[in-house]
């Protein structure tokens, strides 16, 4: 998912600057003083219009989600007016568009925008929460611009002038420039509405951290609803990794600012639950649960905010031009996915073991995850046709996959390149030469790239990516794993309490919405451990009730869970309720993995891995 850089701005606004002196700004206004009923007022006024008819756009999908969601069906009340107040015709489209008569008179638009994350629960396709809008008056707003901004036909490229207004208690951060220093109101300025559409602002009361990591000054500002995180909990893991990060991919990124917006929800009806992150050239939204404990959320926050900060390199640096000319309502999608996400991903796991955050155990472990997840998907559809026609099935079910097998591919051309070039050069020396090539203004043809790969590496690349990425043919993992001495082998790790296998679960829910231990599967020895046996409803953890209800919380609970924690458990058995106490004993899953045993590939082996 998402996107990232800071020469993108120079040259975007001087090519902005050019077009504002033709025929003006796109001048916005968003009142977050006056909210009702969970609705921003937003008033648009275009520039010179001279065409007698025009739509207005709000976004069907956005870059990085690759999912239609229309957020358009958040706005009503749309509104035209002249200059001197008489109201124009407004014909309402798609859900989407608006078409606006007598648009050469136009002088404002107004409407309302209602939020995302109180409609999650009612809608069959989710939207992924990131990418969508919490109103919360005086206390949270999370502000995708594409979900309160749109634009007018044929005026993508023309510059946006917003001005929000806010209650003084609330700072809005972003990696944009505040040109109003006033406290209650804010100023930006884009260069055209697909920079606008890059920059979400978190409005809310202020929690932040900010740190220097080589050149860039970040930016961790948290929203916690009832307080139990703070961005000083979480800053000394974000700064650690994103170090890391920094001095992992040296050179190749010039980005001097950076923002992480994190917002926990309390996991109830009306607030979101689609938990994981959105990149963008200088910031990443991060959704995740309040209830996950401040170390397992630190620990997630490390994977997650790793693969989006990642993206500073692709597709930020190197894309195609249809990320470069985005069509937001008409969306045409690129063959790569494999670089955008499979890249972005390897390198989140790479520079791990790199940088000495992991161990080459814990590296080959993900691996193998990766290799037993991508056995879930369909792996003789080319990954280049999923990719082309992702927003569609059947295509759109293979999504996941560019997680898993996308990382896998990256991770034998990272592979090949060590072995050709006797360990000197790797799949991120391959980054920093199609940056070069390309560049944040300089898209390329999806037809051209795996020529230009081939001309920047070696013909063993574009073979490889001809036969297992453009073509239908498993890739056989274990041949280039034994290039860098690596070959199977049984290893186990942490299981989930209430998973077998980490699929099947042993608890079920009854008629009541209970919680209760699956009588027909043997218990873990998690239960064995506390005595719970089969049959037994779980009615609390902690103290703290579970049901159906607030399952989520109780799965996200359990996940900060360790060998040795003290818990009680108050169970009901044969109709009489009871609490158990003891210790917790996790189990573990026997797994297929990978191990360094061949002695004479030490070398590439050290190349690939800390190279």
């Amino acid at each position: 998912m998402k996107k990232i850089i800071c020469s993108l701005a120079f040259a975007l606004t001087m090519g902005g600057l050019a077009h504002a002196q033709k025929g003006g700004d796109v001048k916005v206004a968003i009142d977050l003083t006056t909210i009702k009923d969970d609705k921003v007022m937003v008033t648009v006024t275009p520039a010179a219009i001279k065409e007698k008819t025009v739509t207005y756009y709000i976004p069907k999908t956005v870059p990085g989600t690759y999912s239609d969601d229309d957020y358009g069906q958040f706005i009503e009340g749309v509104k035209a007016y002249d200059k001197k107040g008489k109201e124009l015709t407004v014909t309402k489209g798609d859900v989407n568009s608006w078409k606006i008569d007598g648009a050469n008179k136009l002088a404002k638009l107004t409407y309302l925008v209602n939020d995302t994350y109180d409609n999650e629960s009612e809608r069959k396709e989710k939207i992924f929460s990131p990418s969508g809008s919490n109103i919360a008056a005086g206390t949270n707003i999370m502000l995708n611009t594409h979900a309160f901004v749109g634009y007018f036909s044929g005026m993508t490229e023309t510059p946006y002038d917003v001005t929000i207004s806010h209650p003084a208690m609330l700072t809005g951060f972003t990696s944009m420039v505040d040109l109003d220093k006033s406290d209650t109101a804010d100023q930006f300025k884009t260069s055209r509405y697909l920079e606008l559409t890059e920059y979400p602002i978190m409005y809310t009361k202020p929690d932040f951290t900010t740190f220097n990591a080589e050149g860039m000054d970040i930016t961790i500002a948290v929203y916690s609803p009832n307080g139990k995180v703070t961005a000083k909990d979480i800053t000394p893991m974000m700064e650690k990794t994103m170090r890391a990060q920094k001095k992992f991919l040296g050179a190749i990124n010039s980005n001097k600012k950076y923002t992480v917006l994190v917002y926990l929800s309390d996991m109830t009806e009306t607030d979101a639950s689609g938990f994981g992150a959105l990149e963008h050239p200088t910031c990443t939204t991060v959704v995740m649960p309040e209830t996950m404990g401040v170390e397992a959320l630190a620990e997630q926050l490390k994977d997650i905010v790793s693969h989006e900060f990642f993206h500073i390199v692709t597709p930020l640096s190197v894309h195609s031009k249809e990320i470069q000319f985005f069509d937001f309502n008409a969306p045409k999608m690129s063959e790569h996915l494999w670089m955008y996400e499979g890249v972005t991903e390897y390198f989140a796991n790479l520079f791990q073991v790199n940088q000495g955050l992991i161990d080459e155990d814990a590296f080959f472990i993900r691996m193998a995850e990766k290799i037993a997840n991508a056995g879930e998907f369909d792996d003789t559809m080319p990954f280049t046709v999923m990719s082309k026609g992702v927003l569609a099935e059947p295509y759109k079910k293979e999504y996941r996959n560019v997680y898993e097998k996308g990382a896998l591919i990256a991770m034998c051309v990272d592979i090949i390149i060590r072995e050709e070039s006797k360990g000197q050069k790797g799949i991120l020396t391959l980054m920093r030469d199609l940056t070069k090539a390309y560049g944040n203004n300089k898209p390329f043809d999806d037809a051209e790239l795996f020529g230009k790969i081939t001309e920047l590496t070696y013909p063993e690349v574009g073979e490889f990516l001809k036969t297992y990425v453009a073509g239908p043919t498993p890739i056989p993992y274990a041949e280039y794993f034994a290039k860098v001495g690596v070959t199977p082998s049984a290893t186990s790790k942490p299981g989930n309490p209430f998973l077998k296998g980490m699929r099947e679960p042993l608890v079920g829910i009854d008629q009541t919405k209970a919680i209760f231990v699956r009588p027909d599967i043997e218990p873990n020895v998690f239960f064995t451990t506390l005595g719970i046996q089969k049959g037994d409803v779980l009615l609390a953890f902690n103290e703290k009730e579970y049901n159906l209800d607030n399952i989520n919380d109780f799965i996200t609970t359990s996940l900060s869970w360790k060998d040795g924690d003290a818990i009680s458990v108050k169970i009901k058995r044969d109709g009489k309720e009871q609490v158990v106490k003891g210790k917790i004993k996790l189990p573990t899953e026997d797994v297929e993995g990978w191990k360094a045993t061949d002695a004479s590939k030490a070398a590439l082996r050290e190349a690939w891995l800390k190279g």
